[in-house]
């Protein structure tokens, strides 16, 4: 967010007095003129807002965590901070897919963390129950959700950090992958988007990070979609070119065929190659960062490819916040896909059907009070080229679907 610096700059006007020698002096001197008055003392700058001495899980641009976290002292290990995050939802959707709900109550996250952030050997824990909502798929209820996704331990590392440039994480580690985190309090928007879709959440593996000046390097071995087949590798860059800009770039992927297929393991995904271009920028109350993406598959019988489908897809988010606690996000998303083959209508589908393409918009407005926060969201999906059975509705044949969801808690 840009700062405007205003100079003043004052002249003053003096004025010489002259005088008779002192032997034709009548009169006496005048009185010397007073002193000017001190110019009034410059108004001290704004306080910063207190920030969290905890950096890990990443929240939403538009919720603050808690600044004051449970510090424990846990004496020969250091002090440990315990935070949180309650929150549940109410959603509605047109054109419910087989076996979704067309409204229901449903809790988004159940969470505690618990990390120790200084010294040498450091690490994170995430504990707790959480659903993962997302445009133009079904929705996945939080006990189902937990059990076959990442479990009731989602995200947990140990990491070495012998200097503040240099680190190694090691465990369940968060993706680097894509502009959108995976639970509900770290995005925007409740609902993940389209580009996600194509995107892994969490990996098994290690991570090094690197910090110099503007410029921040990861690089990661891991198990892509959380096969537990340790047999992805990808990078990300970014350089900060000042306080309102930065841009990153992250690519990577499988390094060899896995035929793994789970809720959290989807197999074409999972043998892809992905890449992202993000770019940010900050204005006064205004965020905006467009977003790119590409993804390829390889053709491999192995895991039923008949050519190498891929998807090609772009993203802008958009934030306004406001003064009071209130804030609007919204997000516009276009994504395409390859792969059609006659003799294989069925095969190589990364979308709804292979060769469709899809859009999607959606708005969040959210107000925050102290831990306390709600937000509303409007999302609406349109998919075009799609293949019968692959789309939205009981039948798989509507071409579109819309959301109506709330959702509330409280960041602790």
């Amino acid at each position: 967010m840009n700062r405007t610096l205003t100079f003043a700059a004052a002249l003053t006007l003096a004025l010489e007095l002259g005088s008779a020698p002192a032997w034709a002096q009548t009169t006496p001197s005048p009185a010397p003129a007073p002193a000017p008055a001190p110019a009034p003392a410059a108004p001290a700058a704004e306080a910063a807002p207190p920030t969290s001495p905890v950096s890990t899980p990443s929240y939403s641009p538009t919720l603050t965590p808690n600044v004051k976290p449970l510090k424990i002292d846990t004496g020969l290990f250091g002090d440990a901070y315990v935070t949180g995050v309650v929150s549940g939802i109410a959603q509605w959707e047109s054109n419910p897919f087989p076996g979704d709900r067309r409204d229901q109550l449903d809790v988004t996250n159940g969470q505690v963390f618990v990390q120790k952030v200084d010294g040498l050997v450091q690490y994170f824990i995430q504990a707790g129950a959480y659903s993962l909502p997302d445009i133009g798929t079904p929705y996945i209820r939080a006990g189902k959700a937990t059990a076959d996704f990442f479990g009731a331990l989602p995200q947990w590392f140990v990491k070495l950090a012998p200097n503040d440039s240099f680190s190694v994480l090691a465990g369940n580690l968060p993706t680097l992958v894509g502009a959108e985190s995976t639970f509900t309090f770290q995005d925007v928007n409740i609902e993940r988007g389209l580009l996600w879709n194509q995107e892994n959440a969490v990996n098994r593996g290690i991570q090094a990070n690197y910090t110099k000046g503007p410029l921040a390097l990861s690089m990661s071995w891991n198990d892509g979609f959380f096969s537990n087949r340790y047999s992805w590798f990808w990078g990300s860059a970014t350089y900060t070119i000042d306080p309102a800009n930065s841009v990153a770039f992250i690519g990577g992927g499988s390094v060899n065929t896995e035929t793994v297929s789970t809720l959290a393991t989807p197999l074409l995904q999972n043998n892809e190659q992905i890449y992202n271009v993000y770019y940010t920028h900050t204005s006064g109350p205004w965020t905006l960062e467009p977003a790119l993406q590409y993804t390829s598959v390889p053709s491999d019988r192995q895991i039923g490819t008949t050519k190498s489908p891929s998807t090609f897809g772009g993203a802008m988010y958009v934030i306004y916040a406001l003064d009071g606690g209130y804030s609007l996000a919204s997000r516009l998303e276009y994504i395409s896909s390859t792969g059609k083959d006659a003799a294989n209508p069925t095969a190589n589908n990364l979308l709804y059907g292979p060769g469709s393409k899809a859009w999607s918009f959606t708005i969040t407005p959210t107000y925050q009070n102290k831990m306390f926060f709600a937000r509303g969201e409007l999302s609406y999906v349109k998919a075009t080229s799609s293949t019968a059975g692959f789309a939205f509705g009981p039948t798989g044949t509507n071409t579109s679907q819309s959301r109506l969801l709330v959702e509330t808690g409280v960041l602790f």
